[in-house]
């Protein structure tokens, strides 16, 4: 019997060390142990090696959802060390500034509104934002000036976990573009010190968290198991803030031809159209037309198969 068709999100949470590349390899290889050597794979939303957490793979037709994933607000926690402020704002940089200073925890919990809200941020000279042509970290690496503009972002919540003598630990949920070791960089400025990120653990990316996340480990098991399926959420999980938009096998056939739609009753805005259990598109309705946004190649026969 062949393997059923997977088209899906596999949440896992990314070791200390490992790069996202690395994760997707890892998790092509389980497929292939598993019988599913064809499927499309993608992550969405890179996660550096340093950092920890929830890493949301897509696989197959999903992978076509990898980008309004990137686009998705984030939940991070971590640890401002303060005292040493390094090039690369993390444990990995050489130490560039010293400060005797340590806040108290009052101290922390009174600055953080001014990091609340919309707000200007200072990408690190160490990102893979690019500078003429190439990227930031490959120019700081060879030592030369990485000039980079500020960006506007958004965190929506900023909170105090506890302080400890390694530092302070923080939550943030931020918007996209959002770097987490230019904000303690800067809150610890603020608070008149230096410091940089000891640890990074990502704790939701969207409608994702690590509690549906699975470790690498954990994953070869499941693979040589041939139980993948059961730990596969289905591709609408990832648009859970989407409507559902009911369409009958003939409509679903016109979306899937690229075909505009009229005569359904219906609010402007986007949808996902669905023919029964089988996702068909996304659509934009506007003005009592409906048009694709995007479409999904999974027919109603193998709905069932759909992981």
């Amino acid at each position: 019997m062949p393997a059923p068709v997977l088209n899906g999100w596999l949440i896992i949470d990314k070791p200390l060390g490992l790069g996202s590349t690395t994760a997707v390899s890892w998790v092509k290889r389980a497929l292939r142990e598993g019988g599913h050597g064809k499927v499309k794979v993608g992550h969405g939303g890179t996660l550096d090696p340093l950092a920890t957490g929830v890493l949301p793979i897509a696989l197959g037709e999903a992978t076509k959802l990898a980008g309004r994933m990137l686009d998705a607000s984030k939940t991070y926690d971590f640890t401002i060390g303060f005292g040493t402020q390094t090039d690369t704002l993390d444990g990995e940089g050489v130490v560039v500034a010293t400060s005797d200073v340590r806040p108290t925890l009052n101290e922390v919990a009174a600055i953080l509104a001014q990091f609340t809200g919309p707000i200007e941020q200072m990408p690190p000279a160490y990102s893979a934002l690019k500078v003429d042509g190439k990227r930031a970290y490959a120019l700081a690496r060879a030592g030369k000036e990485v000039v980079l503009k500020t960006r506007a972002i958004t965190v929506h919540a900023l909170g105090i976990g506890h302080m400890s003598d390694s530092g302070v630990t923080l939550t943030a949920n931020v918007s996209k573009g959002t770097y987490i070791r230019s904000l303690a960089r800067d809150i610890a400025v603020a608070l008149g010190t230096v410091g940089h990120v000891t640890m990074l653990r990502r704790t939701t990316a969207g409608p994702f968290t690590l509690e549906n996340a699975i470790k690498l480990d954990n994953l070869d098991v499941i693979a040589r198991d041939n139980t993948l399926e059961d730990v596969i959420l289905p591709l609408t999980a990832g648009l859970d803030d989407i409507p559902a938009l009911p369409v009958t096998p003939a409509q679903a056939a016109a979306l899937r031809q690229g075909r505009v739609l009229t005569g359904i009753p219906t609010n402007d805005g986007p949808y996902l159209a669905n023919d029964g259990a089988t996702p068909v598109a996304l659509v934009e309705v506007i003005f009592g037309e409906i048009r694709v946004v995007r479409g999904f190649n999974i027919q109603p026969d193998v709905a069932k198969e759909d992981i």
